[in-house]
């Protein structure tokens, strides 16, 4: 086991080396410039998010959908993940995360309109889209597309599902001293329960409970910065001007390169918002839309929410913490979360036990239907049942497992998953762009688009 996860550390190692980080920013930049800097459409696309498209095709309604996707992408990459960020790669990290979510709007609009632009109906009278999708009918591209589906249904397992349930488990023994088997056996019944009932039942959930957590967290870091008001300026400072030099030792902080910075701050903004990776876009192809478009900017609010402004939020509570008291132990990513929260007084550490849990298992629904999404398109029939089972088991395996092999192995499929994605949006770039001027440029976001295909 030592050995295994050995090679999966270096194999991360490896897919999240220059090679990665450029492609991955690298179509994040292009995208921006190539669509005319779509976030600039900002207003407009929030507007979108929460009006309901009424009398288009899809399952679920536009804001059911982001909310989904939001579910899945809020999760404790927003909390832990900034923190281990910062713990691993310097305060230069959280901009460089920032940067990731900024650009990497463009990237979540163009994956979420070809995974609309090439959703079908299914038998089963369901729609069903997402990079497989544009990698078989965009490019004719099967096989890989099956690979992509592969790595997704891994993933689910891993950073979408026994990650999650690890982290809400470690929290309750920790904060409450709950047994990890207790408190698995309850995430995995309520999972059960929620999951059962397919896309509508968790878009369903996901549209309560997203908006009130990301609330909640929100007020709570606002209370944290303006303890240490003194001290924010000097943070943003300090994550502006050590994301672009090495890091000097001293401010409670210790040296780190560009490199390390970069990489930790980008890999960690994949995996909060998950632009460039394309399972967000599995749920964009669900909303009830009348054209590519209108989904497409809905779906990029997602990474505004995500990491624009909670991930940039999170980073500079923590940064701010450090700077307040740099005696303090930092580099456990979990323990710094912890010590920043402890500063509201009375509810600080029960509000981030909540929003941990929440944001946790909000993720684990999400990846369930991005998961069975995948496996549909691989297999489908009995075998989606089969999946929601295995997966409801690995929601209790997580909770009482140590994790370092399944984050690593989880951070190998990540990669393996955007990568084909990122080809698929640079190669059909074209398609994005004409799309765009048909229904955005040309200010007709309120034609239908074609009829879709029954698969």
């Amino acid at each position: 086991m030592s050995e295994l996860n050995d090679f999966f550390s270096t194999l991360s190692g490896y897919l999240w080396s220059w090679p990665t980080i450029v492609l991955l920013l690298g179509t994040h930049i292009y995208l921006t410039v190539r669509l005319r800097f779509p976030q600039r459409h900002i207003l407009k696309a929030l507007k979108l998010s929460i009006t309901p498209d009424k009398g288009s095709s899809g399952d679920v309604s536009q804001f059911g959908a982001l909310a989904t996707a939001l579910a899945a992408t809020i999760g404790t990459g927003n909390i832990v993940g900034v923190a281990t960020a910062v713990a691993l790669g310097g305060p230069g990290s959280v901009l460089w995360c920032w940067l990731t979510g900024v650009f990497g709007m463009a990237t979540k609009y163009g994956e979420s309109l070809l995974a609309v632009k090439y959703r079908v109906r299914t038998p089963e009278g369901k729609m069903a889209g997402g990079p497989m999708y544009a990698l078989e009918k965009g490019l004719g591209w099967k096989r890989l597309a099956i690979l992509f589906a592969l790595f997704t249904v891994i993933a689910s397992l891993g950073i979408g599902n026994t990650v999650q349930a690890n982290a809400i488990a470690a929290l309750a023994e920790k904060t409450y001293s709950v047994s990890p088997y207790i408190t698995g056996l309850i995430v995995a019944v309520l999972t059960g329960v929620v999951i059962v009932g397919g896309v509508n039942s968790i878009a369903k959930v996901c549209e309560w409970v997203v908006p009130i957590m990301a609330l909640l967290y929100i007020v709570g870091c606002g209370y944290v910065l303006w303890h240490h008001a003194d001290y924010v300026m000097p943070a943003i400072e300090k994550i502006c001007s050590s994301a672009f030099s090495p890091q000097a030792m001293g401010g409670g902080f210790v040296g780190s390169t560009i490199l390390i910075a970069a990489r930790f701050g980008i890999a960690r903004g994949l995996f909060s918002n998950e632009s460039g990776l394309g399972s967000a876009s599995i749920a964009a192809a669900a909303a009830q839309t009348r054209n590519p478009v209108r989904q497409a900017l809905v779906a990029s609010t997602g990474t505004f929410w995500d990491t624009v402004v909670i991930c940039a939020v999170t980073g500079i509570v923590l940064v701010s913490c450090i700077m307040a008291d740099p005696t303090i132990n930092y580099s456990d990513g979990a323990e710094l979360a912890n010590m920043a929260f402890g500063d509201i007084p009375v509810i600080g550490k029960p509000l981030l036990s909540f929003g941990m849990f929440t944001f946790a298992f909000t993720t684990i629904l999400g990846w369930c239907y991005y998961g069975e999404r995948s496996v549909e398109y691989i297999r489908g029939g009995i075998t989606t049942h089969i999946y929601r089972w295995v997966f409801i088991v690995f929601v209790f395996l997580g909770s009482i497992i140590n994790l370092e092999l399944v984050w690593n192995i989880s951070d190998c499929t990540n990669a393996l998953m955007a990568i084909p994605n990122l080809i698929a949006v640079i190669l059909l770039s074209g398609v994005i762009v004409r799309e765009t001027r048909t229904y955005l440029w040309e200010n007709r976001l309120d034609a239908p688009m074609p009829p879709e295909p029954e698969d």
